[in-house]
């Protein structure tokens, strides 16, 4: 299905969002908004890939708009922060399935903040990042200023958002980010490849264990423990969890339907 320029390929399990050009123009933001909305209440997902097309995955908003909605009214031109990045971001965080990134090339500033709300990555050797904000005048948005700290540290977060400096895939990882990164030709093979593994898993356990880490990090202990004692109660009458018990028992390896 087609929403909006913003292409959906399903394969079997696997649902694909795959972004039309890396700029973020108002009918793409829409249009991924959207898709991410139809594969998380689509119950025959059990994996989703987010990937780029051409030679750049994300490159950020789309500057030519942003000028033109400056030009209009200033006082609401960064309204798209609200309408369109917090509910992609937040779409992608809670999705209720895995989802892998396929980053195929360049990946700035709300397009970094995407990804790194996503639960894997695949990105292709030598990939150029950045924040790019305050080059511009702006913060960060998309979550940057949550998920960049938590990949590499305070100190490193700063850096990387107060001067808006590039840097390749490979420094990323070495700071910390958890990107796998092969050739520029097998970044969808290869995040395909993960999808379809992840959609053949325990959809349930996935969708509880997302739900505990997102939630875990700002409440208590015992907050925690308590939702962690719930969650496990509600998989423990999931088919998936007697069947695999079943197949441990008799020494076979378990198949998970999803449910």
């Amino acid at each position: 299905m087609t929403t909006t320029s913003v292409t959906v390929e399903r394969e079997g399990a696997v649902a694909s969002v795959v972004l039309p050009s890396p700029a973020l123009s108002l009918t793409v933001k829409e249009g991924l908004l959207a898709s991410l909305f139809a594969v998380a209440a689509d119950d025959q997902v059990r994996a989703v890939v987010l990937a780029g097309t051409g030679r750049a995955f994300c490159v950020g908003q789309d500057l030519a708009e942003h000028a033109a909605a400056l030009g209009k009214d200033p006082a609401t031109a960064l309204d798209t922060v609200r309408d369109h990045y917090n509910p992609i971001v937040t779409a992608l965080t809670t999705m209720p399935k895995p989802v892998v990134a396929a980053v195929n090339g360049t990946c700035v500033g709300a397009g970094l903040g995407f990804v790194l709300a996503c639960d894997f990555v695949v990105m292709a050797e030598g990939a150029m990042l950045g924040t790019a904000f305050t080059g511009i005048g702006l913060t960060c948005d998309s979550g940057l200023s949550v998920t960049l700290p938590a990949a590499v540290g305070m100190q490193r977060a700063k850096a990387l958002l107060l001067r808006p400096l590039t840097f390749s895939a490979e420094q990323a990882v070495s700071w910390g980010l958890p990107f796998d990164l092969v050739p520029a030709d097998q970044v969808r093979a290869m995040a395909d490849g993960l999808a379809a593994d992840l959609a053949a898993g325990p959809t349930a356990a996935y969708a509880e264990t997302k739900r505990l880490l997102l939630d875990g990090a700002s409440r208590p202990l015992a907050d925690s423990l308590e939702a962690e004692g719930a969650a496990q109660r509600r998989l423990g009458t999931t088919a998936d969890h007697g069947n695999a018990v079943r197949a441990f028992l008799a020494k076979e390896r378990p198949a998970f339907q999803g449910s």
